[in-house]
Formats: C-alpha cells, structure tokens, sequence
C-alpha cells in the first residue's frame, strides 16, 4: 500500500497546485503568455474526454509502431548479443560500432529515412529500432558474460554441446539482464516514435502533437502527451509481469 500511496499522494499533490496556479493565471503571468497557453489539469482531462476518438485513433497507429520498433530491435539486439558472446573477435569488432552508434543523433537520420523510404511505416520502425536496440543489446551482452563459470565447466564435463550450454545455462542467466534493457527500451520507444512522425507522417500521436503546437490547441496537445506516458507506462508494467512470470527463480 505505501508503494502506491506515496507516489499519488505526491501526483495528487502537484496536480493540485498546477490546476491552482494554472487557475488563477500564476503560470501565465510569470511566463508572461496567454492564459490559452497553459492549461490546467482539468482542461487537459476534459480535452482527453472530448477528444477521445481522435486520440484512440492515432493512439493506435503509434503502438503499433512502437510494438514494430521493439520486436526488432529485441530480436536484432538478442541476435547480435548471441554472435558477439560466441564470437570474441566480432564482439571486439562490432562493440564499439554499436557504442560509436549511439552518438550519431537520431534527429539528422530520420529525414534521411525518409527521403529513401518514403513516408510509410517503414522509416518509423526502422527509427524506433535504433533507440531500442542498443540498450537490448548490451544489457544482453553483459547477462551473457555474467554467467557462472563453473555453470559453464560442469556442463562440458556432461558433454553438452554449444547449443545446450546456450539454452540451459547461459540463456536463463541472461534473462534479468535482458528485461532490464527492455524495460530501457519501451521506456524510449514513445520518444523515438515521436521523432519518426515528426519527420513525417500522416497519423500518429507524434503527427497531432506537431498539428496541435501549430494551431495553438495546447490542451489537445497536453492529453496526447498524456497518452504517449500512459503508453509507456503500459508497456513497462506488462515487461515487469513478464518477467516476473518467466524469470521465477529471481
């Protein structure tokens, strides 16, 4: 219980001094805006409830752009972790490319894609991918190096091939890591679906947040926000079930 009631005790409590402030045009007069600027909490929960559809709607087309980028960048990262942790002379090859490639900003590749690609869903799983896939693979990478030696030692005494070393000892092992980089990852993913439909896009929760800062509707463009941490939220707490169910011994 207090897991939970401290931290709503304490959104409660900042919710209630934003809707005060808001109210009373405290924000707007020390930001010197326009009162239509800066929305109190009760109008952005209105603006969610009167423009429910349309939010669902392009809400949809970001998951499952989203759930795209991740199954990539999951199965590439898990991949890549694989052959690097077999392989010492590609993980010395390729690890510092993947370390090097995270300093490449997302923000000038993404009207690259875009122009190569066009503006279809491609591009924005592609983009996603990038941001999941280096925490995937490197928290992968270290679950795979951080397996027990002797582990490793009493199974070749058993005669175990690779393949089974692979799947009873070193997998399991690495499975606290791999959640870990995941919960990373869906936890960026909104982030990179962001960007991609800035980029362009024809629907998206990123291409209503771009139409709403042009035309002014900031309470619109609040619940869309709203929706995009309430995604990743989701997203999070459904990685956290899974691993409790699949990682039982921790």
């Amino acid at each position: 219980m207090r897991r939970w009631l401290l931290p709503l005790g304490l959104i409660a409590l900042l919710l209630g001094a934003w809707q005060v402030a808001a109210s009373t045009g405290a924000i707007a007069d020390a930001l010197s805006l326009e009162d239509f600027l800066v929305p109190s909490p009760a109008e952005i929960a209105s603006s969610l409830w009167e423009n429910r559809g349309l939010l669902a709607e392009n809400a949809w087309v970001t998951l499952k752009e989203i759930l795209l980028g991740i199954l990539c960048a999951l199965v590439g990262g898990v991949g890549m972790a694989v052959l690097m942790h077999r392989w010492r002379l590609l993980r010395d090859a390729a690890y510092p490319l993947i370390v090097a490639s995270q300093t490449i900003p997302v923000v000038v590749i993404a009207p690259i894609l875009v122009v190569w690609f066009g503006y279809g869903i491609g591009p924005k799983i592609f983009i996603i991918a990038l941001f999941c896939f280096f925490p995937i693979t490197v928290n992968a990478l270290d679950g795979l190096r951080s397996v027990d030696p002797e582990a490793v030692k009493m199974m070749r005494s058993l005669d175990a091939s690779r393949w089974q070393r692979l799947r009873r000892v070193e997998a399991p092992a690495a499975l606290p890591s791999l959640f870990s980089g995941v919960k990373i990852a869906v936890v960026v993913a909104p982030i990179g679906a962001v960007f991609a439909e800035w980029v362009g896009a024809d629907a998206g929760l990123g291409r209503l947040i771009q139409s709403d800062l042009a035309n002014y509707q900031v309470a619109r463009q609040f619940a869309a926000v709203v929706v995009l941490s309430g995604m990743a939220l989701l997203l999070i707490g459904l990685t956290a079930l899974a691993e409790r169910r699949i990682v039982t011994w921790r």
